[in-house]
């Protein structure tokens, strides 16, 4: 997004305030920078954003500007300025607009344009055939299938082309310019030549209007497809959110729909139960599997007093919450909303062909006006002063400019996707080429968000050995549901150890649990459960050593005697270290950044080769790290496959996705990762700015061949039939050199 400030001696004294609209009616970036100018310009207003891709305007002014006003601003410049409705953020709910977006509309424009593409294509092809293998079909000038070609090219330049055309003449009732008039000049040059052709002996080119038409479609499809999406990683979010709730009233429980829970309400939550809102706990204890909040894989243990969120997940023991937040002052409703304002501010489409357009459109347009009018006053008939400034205009047509960044897109991302790379849109790719630090998520990112057994250390002072302590563990651990004790269990039976369930079992919430095995009275849990066992230094020593690995230390207790202590951890991914040295290897630098402790977070890094670490931040503060990276002119990606790295990833420069993760994740992100191979995150990079290049070589030979061929056409030396053989070539090697992306592999 591009941000314009303007300022007013009126405004620096008075409050402000900041409103979205959405906007209708742009169809490229050199449009959104025209919206900007519009509302920049009206007193009162101060900074000015405008979201090509998102079709949003954020407008900050004084309190007392009239939206009426801003609106017929927007209107004198040619487009549409339209109040959104606010979503409901509270509990899913969503008003017409997604943030901006009419996700309704974008969809039927999405529609529309794959119905225009489709049909073009349909009829381009035999134009084509036509146009060139006439010799075939009875001579290069049978006129009868030329007029074949003239039946089959009007659809395409009058009803395909229509969205072209109409914007061209939008851009022309307010004098100015943008690539849709070259290719209305263009398109309109070649059809109204062909047309004019037909009742003479000239060169027919309804070909070259169909193809340019047909391409510049596609192109176009693609762009609406690609805003459609824009609004998904909200509504994905708030549909996270629990639409019942048990509420307890004179000691009975009534179930309630979310939206009529208030704050003082006690809620019933029993175990594998979504917790409805944000509250905290009164009575009972358990686990709560929080990961959707801050991504980490171990649920926390909670008792009476500790504070719970909306939308986490009750893994053991019966909750009675008492309700502090509903609706948007929720933790996930503020997730929501950072999501929201973060991707507001993302950069637009803006294609390096637009840049240029402002320029290179007028200058054609004079110049082929111009060599009309020279070769008519040099005394030359009407017929070849009209075909030498024809020549001008379809040398100059963009059909190859309109490949540029389409073909090496559709190429570029064709390939990402067999390698399980999947792009966003056009703006990706001149982000990545900026990026200079990575910064990635811990658990599901770089580890694999899973905890398993990793290391068994019995009392070495006549204690039981590895087999018998890891017996007595299984057959307490088996019943309990806490997610480690799980995977301490998974760990015992994968080692063939054989075991019995315990009897008498019991649990505390957030302390251990207990059993009896054999007549003996198991103890296990955190060290704090077994503060009257005595333990030996030497355990004491081992339990150290494996925390500062971050690792979860467990302990087995009997009596007043600890026989030993068990270890789990959330382990790095094979191909993390190889990744990081990759990413390394490109130039950029590596940050984890994570919602876990300190002491895990370091010992994940050193393991996996990352450059920093900042750790213990919550979803809000990973938006903040990013913003302090940003203000420090770092660009940056970010690495992540939870719901709480969705606002850290639409934040960014360029959000990555991991597949396997959460779809709010996936819906935030530039890119997404197929699966959960970290290899493919510098893959991606590198592959974004390889397909960033090809577009920059393409674009600079569609340029260059325009202006070496233009002063040809315009001193008669190109005929409009050679024009448009060159301008096929140039077509051809700008499809050829996005081709070469073909050949992208994950160790190129």
């Amino acid at each position: 997004m591009t941000t314009h400030t303007h300022e007013h001696r009126d405004t620096e004294s008075a409050a402000s305030e900041t409103q979205s609209f959405h906007v209708r009616g742009m169809t490229c970036a050199s449009c959104a920078r025209r919206v900007e100018r519009a509302l920049a310009s009206h007193p009162g207003v101060g900074d000015v954003g405008v979201n090509f891709a998102l079709e949003r305007a954020t407008v900050t002014s004084r309190p007392d500007v009239d939206v009426s006003s801003l609106a017929e601003a927007v209107d004198r410049a040619g487009y549409e300025l339209v109040v959104p409705d606010e979503p409901d953020l509270s509990h899913g709910g969503h008003g017409e607009h997604d943030h901006g977006i009419r996700l309704g509309e974008e969809e039927d424009l999405t529609r529309r344009a794959w119905r225009r593409f489709v049909i073009a294509a349909a009829l381009t092809i035999p134009i084509v055939v036509l146009g060139m293998g006439a010799e075939w079909f009875g001579g290069m000038h049978d006129r009868r299938l030329a007029w074949i070609q003239f039946v089959l090219a009007a659809p395409v330049q009058f009803w395909a082309g229509l969205p072209f055309l109409s914007s061209a003449v939008k851009q022309a009732r307010h004098r100015a310019t943008n690539m849709d008039t070259l290719v209305a000049l263009g398109t309109l040059s070649a059809f109204g030549y062909s047309t004019y052709s037909l009742f003479g002996h000239g060169a027919i080119y309804f070909e070259t209007a169909a193809v340019i038409l047909t391409f510049l479609l596609l192109g176009k499809y693609f762009e609406h497809r690609s805003k459609s999406r824009a609004g998904q990683a909200l509504r994905a979010l708030m549909e996270l959110g629990a639409k019942k709730a048990r509420v307890v009233r004179d000691l009975v429980e009534v179930e309630v729909g979310i939206d009529d829970v208030r704050v003082g309400d006690l809620l019933r939550v029993r175990p594998g139960e979504k917790i409805p809102t944000d509250g905290v706990v009164r009575q009972g204890s358990g686990a709560v599997d929080e990961s959707m909040l801050t991504g980490e894989s171990v649920p926390v243990d909670k008792s009476p007093g500790d504070e719970v969120f909306g939308a986490t997940i009750n893994s053991s023991g019966a909750l009675l919450v008492e309700v502090t937040r509903v609706g948007g002052d929720t933790a996930l409703a503020q997730i929501a909303r950072l999501v929201a304002d973060a991707q507001g501010r993302k950069a637009p489409i803006e294609h390096l062909a637009d840049r240029v357009s402002s320029i290179f459109v007028p200058i054609v347009i004079v110049i082929a006006a111009g060599t009309f009018a020279a070769w008519l006053l040099t005394d030359h008939a009407l017929e070849r002063s009209l075909v030498a400034a024809v020549a001008v205009l379809i040398i100059a047509c963009p059909c190859a400019m309109g490949l540029a960044t389409p073909a090496a897109i559709m190429v570029g991302s064709g390939r990402g996707a067999q390698l399980g790379i999947l792009m966003r849109g056009g703006d990706v790719l001149e982000r990545s080429g900026d990026i200079d630090v990575v910064v990635l998520d811990k658990t599901g990112t770089v580890t694999t968000g899973e905890m398993t057994l990793t290391d068994v250390v019995p009392d070495p002072n006549d204690g039981p050995d590895e087999k018998e302590l890891l017996a007595l563990v299984g057959s307490v651990e088996s019943l309990s549901e806490h997610p480690i004790a799980q995977a301490v269990v998974a760990g015992v039976r994968e080692r063939g150890i054989s075991f019995e369930a315990a009897t008498s079992f019991a649990s505390q919430g957030g302390i251990g649990v207990e059993g009896e095995v054999a007549g003996r009275r198991i103890r296990i849990g955190r060290r704090s459960s077994l503060e009257d066992a005595v333990a030996c230094a030497d355990l004491a020593e081992a339990a150290d050593r494996l925390e500062s690995e971050g690792k979860t230390v467990v302990w087995v207790g009997e009596g007043r005697r600890v026989l030993g202590i068990v270890a789990v951890q959330d382990s790095p991914k094979d191909s993390a270290r190889r990744s990081v040295e990759i990413l390394h290897g490109l130039g950029l630098e590596t940050l984890l950044l994570t919602g876990d402790n300190e002491r895990a977070a370091r010992a994940v890094a050193s393991a996996v080769g990352i450059d920093d670490v900042i750790a213990g931040v919550l979803p809000g503060g990973k938006v903040d790290v990013i913003k302090g990276l940003q203000s420090k002119g770092r660009k940056v990606a970010m690495v992540g496959d939870g719901i709480n790295d969705a606002p850290a990833l639409a934040q960014a420069d360029l959000g990555i996705a991991i597949g396997s993760g959460a779809d709010v994740a996936i819906e935030a992100a530039d890119l997404t990762i197929v699966g959960d191979d970290p290899l493919l995150v510098p893959a991606s990079v590198d592959l974004s700015r390889r397909t960033l290049r090809a577009i920059k070589q393409n674009l600079g030979w569609a340029f260059g061949y325009n202006i070496a061929a233009i002063p040809l056409a315009a001193l008669g030396l190109l005929n409009p039939m050679i024009a448009a053989a060159a301008m096929a070539f140039s077509s051809v090697s700008v499809v050829l050199n996005a081709l070469r992306l073909k050949r992208f592999s994950l160790s190129a």
